[in-house]
């Protein structure tokens, strides 16, 4: 990848997303987008994959469902087990409300833990805006200038068409950071 990159910035979301489909039609890399709040369909516009993040929420539940069923059924049938009224030892239905708690619990718990891991964020992380616009009312769409073929001027005439605001060059540092 290289560290030279295209800003541009948009006065709405739907500009961005219009853009950012037209761009990715045209065969342009893009690299991030920078909204104020969540935009609907800019991660399909951006050709991103869906994320994993629910599989990993599934497999969290369920490591606390059969974990929590397990450890039921051997203190209540297997270590301790104690005779209430004739009733078995392994009565699975007093079983699966503590078992449902522990699954939404580990559920939660391992979402959140795997999405601060993926996003690398960790306490203490200062955010690296384009502009800082970006948190109030702007909408930064970032294209990197991959090849000796990419040509600024017929980008920029190429984003006019969605009321862009501004289109900015910037040079990454050594570091990466924007």
């Amino acid at each position: 990848m290289s560290d030279r990159m295209l800003l541009a910035s948009f006065d709405s979301a739907e500009d961005l997303v219009e853009a950012t489909t037209e761009v990715r039609r045209q065969g342009y890399q893009v690299v991030d987008a920078y909204t104020p709040y969540a935009v609907h369909g800019l991660d399909r516009a951006m050709g991103m994959k869906p994320s994993r993040l629910t599989w990993v929420c599934f497999i969290c539940g369920a490591i606390g469902a059969i974990g929590m069923l397990w450890f039921e059924h051997w203190t209540a049938a297997v270590s301790w087990p104690i005779d209430v009224g004739g009733k078995p030892f392994n009565a699975l239905p007093s079983d699966l409300p503590a078992a449902f708690e522990l699954a939404v619990l580990l559920a939660g718990f391992g979402t959140v833990f795997a999405l601060l891991v993926v996003c690398r964020l960790y306490p203490g992380k200062r955010a690296r805006l384009p502009r800082p616009e970006v948190t109030d009312d702007r909408f930064v769409l970032v294209l990197n200038e991959a090849d000796a073929t990419f040509d600024i001027a017929t980008v920029e005439t190429l984003l006019n068409q969605f009321n862009v605001l501004e289109v900015e060059e910037r040079v990454l540092p050594a570091g990466g950071n924007r």
